[in-house]
């Protein structure tokens, strides 16, 4: 006499009979449960009267609904993509968007992004199995135009999204522009940003007809080089700034020099101080290279909101870059200040820094108010000194695409030599990647 079982269950000589007079129990059981359940469903659709036509109408109740709400998401997204399209067609005309806050960056507030993107976090951080991870890795290449070609690893290699997202690239991937007089960027990104600091406050314009102070953006404990608005030596301290022994200026004269008590409404900047914002999508190379040679001397965290960072997001909600979590790296180069601020963003929001690989952002806070709190902040030993970087050294890392705002100080033009002046060598939305000069001079 042989014995059926089921696949992948594993039975006893001695209990197979016990075990089937228990499977056709419990396979009764189930049936004059749902016998019962399918009864009481009959009875309420009869209930209404009319044939069944009750039961009919209750049938495509849940159904509507989906309809519905699929309408509905459906209308929002077209609504979204014509007004994108009026963008695009206003600055292929020369008009620049306006900003004009609108529900969504109300709507945005009442949701836990940080919770969100820490959730999200953990998904992309689940190791993959090694046969799904290149279909994973290649979809999500295709769905966000990354060039797998540049890839350092095999794909099966990359455990998990997040590997993936901060890999490395072959070498020579990046050339780093040689010339010792340029600037190069630190990021692949699209350039939304850039040009020289003036006027009180030092403010960057986020967008036309919104601007975010700098100030704000680096905290009041910012080595920024600034001076009291108004004061007649602005044209000689620019001077001063573009000599050659400005690369001997210290940790200690710039403090001096540049007081932190001053406010910043009543103060302006230096001549010679330019910015730069690049904007980085998610499927682009997420690793942050140094620009130049120079001193990191300051590491400054801020724990804020994580709002998307997007070219819509940047039109409608206010002070974004200053009420999104960030770290700003500070110190000094050649030339003077430099400073540059990694920017988190919604999905993951968190930044790694190579050279302070304990650090960790997006962490949960007790506490519900995120700007009261004075930022996290560390001196880097030794005082004066910090940690020397080497132009093109990687220096950090975003675990899904945000923003870098660069900041820093270059040479300008003086009554004794008019060509030594740095200019930008790029434009407002140009593509540009990591080793690329975004500026030089002579």
């Amino acid at each position: 006499m042989k014995f059926r079982a089921p696949n992948r269950i594993f039975i006893l000589p001695s209990t197979s009979s016990y075990f089937n007079s228990s499977l056709r129990n419990h396979n009764r059981s189930f049936a004059s449960v749902f016998r019962r359940f399918q009864t009481s469903l009959q009875a309420r659709a009869s209930v209404g009267g009319g044939n069944g036509s009750s039961s009919q109408g209750d049938s495509y109740l849940v159904p509507g609904a989906t309809v519905a709400t699929l309408l509905m998401l459906g209308a929002l997204h077209a609504r979204r993509l014509y007004d994108d399209k009026k963008v695009e067609e206003a600055r292929e005309r020369g008009i620049e968007p306006e900003f004009k806050s609108d529900i969504k960056a109300t709507f945005l507030r009442l949701i836990p992004l940080r919770l969100v993107s820490r959730c999200w976090g953990h998904i992309t951080n689940v190791e993959l199995p090694i046969w799904l991870r290149p279909y994973v890795h290649r979809a999500w290449a295709r769905a966000f135009h990354s060039n797998l070609e540049e890839v350092a690893l095999p794909l099966d290699e990359y455990a998990s999204l997040r590997e993936f997202f901060v890999r490395s690239l072959k070498e020579g991937c990046r050339p780093i522009d040689p010339d010792l007089q340029c600037l190069v960027s630190p990021v692949d990104g699209t350039v939304l940003r850039f040009g020289e600091l003036k006027g009180a406050g030092a403010m960057i314009e986020q967008v036309k007809g919104f601007s975010y102070s700098v100030a704000a953006l680096l905290g009041t404990g910012s080595l920024l080089p600034m001076m009291a608005a108004g004061d007649g030596n602005e044209e000689g301290s620019g001077q001063e700034n573009s000599s050659t022994d400005s690369g001997k200026r210290s940790w200690w004269k710039i403090s001096l020099a540049y007081p932190k008590v001053l406010d910043p409404v009543s103060t302006c900047p230096v001549k010679g101080l330019f910015y730069c914002v690049i904007y980085l999508k998610p499927g682009d190379y997420h690793r942050i290279h140094s620009p130049v040679d120079w001193q990191v001397l300051v590491r400054r965290h801020f724990s804020g909101h994580l709002f998307p960072v997007n070219e819509r997001a940047v039109r409608t909600i206010r002070n974004l870059y200053v009420e999104n979590e960030r770290v700003v790296l500070e110190g000094l180069w050649q030339e003077g200040y430099m400073a540059i601020a990694a920017i988190g963003a919604t999905n993951i929001g968190s930044v790694e820094v190579f050279i302070e690989p304990e650090l960790r952002t997006n962490k949960p806070k007790r506490r519900k108010s995120l700007h009261s709190d004075p930022p996290e902040e560390r001196v880097y030993e030794p005082e004066g000194v910090g940690i020397m970087l080497k132009k093109g050294d990687e220096m950090a890392a975003f675990n899904m695409g945000s923003t870098v705002v660069l900041i820093f100080q270059a040479p300008v033009s003086n009554l004794h030599d008019s060509r030594s002046e740095f200019k930008f060598s790029i434009k407002r939305g140009d593509r540009v990647r990591a080793g690329e000069a975004l500026g030089r001079w002579k």
